[in-house]
């Protein structure tokens, strides 16, 4: 009887240490915080440069070894028509531009993790290869960021340029073609993992 009660503790307790290691393991998916995360369009024009926020973006990073900052997966969607300047004539022709009646999204889809390098303290430098799609366009981009993991709460920072003619995306022009955008822009982001 004894024997058996042994067996029994022994086996739940198994079954016990399996149910949270494997909950460790889902534990290494986290989504996207459209709330603390950041986003920002930077331009020039032959009156002034500008920006562009984004308002609403959702997407997830999952690692295959969380400890060792191994990303297995990353993406991250922007809502096009979310991007704000706070002035609605340059948001029409940003709209315009994107063909946003068409293609409501813009994304970055992870294809390759390049290099990952442990600057300590759960801080670390990553090099990428993914898809950048923008206006129906997809094109394969280096990108490279800084990744901060602190308990549950991961942080992507980083930026990266790009000329809108690499996308068909003619540059906008404003008050009958005399206000000129200039082809490269440069997005910077601070992305909100948890």
């Amino acid at each position: 009887m004894t024997a058996n009660k042994n067996t029994y503790r022994t086996t739940f307790g198994l079954l016990i240490f399996l149910l949270i290691i494997s909950n460790i393991a889902l534990a290494q998916e986290f989504d996207l915080k459209n709330n603390t995360s950041s986003l920002t369009v930077l331009g020039t024009s032959s009156l002034h440069d500008w920006e562009i926020d984004a308002e609403e973006q959702n997407g997830k990073i999952v690692f295959s070894d969380l400890e060792a900052a191994e990303i297995g997966q990353l993406q991250v969607t922007v809502v096009a028509e979310s991007l704000k300047s706070g002035k609605s004539g340059m948001d029409k022709n940003t709209y315009k531009a994107l063909k946003t009646s068409k293609y409501k999204d813009i994304s970055f889809v992870l294809a390759e993790v390049t290099k990952t390098s442990d600057k300590g303290n759960g801080n670390y430098a990553v090099s990428v290869i993914g898809d950048l799609t923008i206006a129906g366009v997809k094109k394969r981009i280096p990108l490279q960021f800084s990744l901060k993991i602190s308990g549950d709460k991961i942080t992507l920072t980083g930026e990266t340029s790009f000329n809108m003619t690499d996308y068909n995306i003619e540059p906008p022009k404003a008050l009958l073609g005399t206000i000129t955008t200039g082809d490269e822009v440069t997005i910077k982001f601070n992305t909100i993992f948890q």
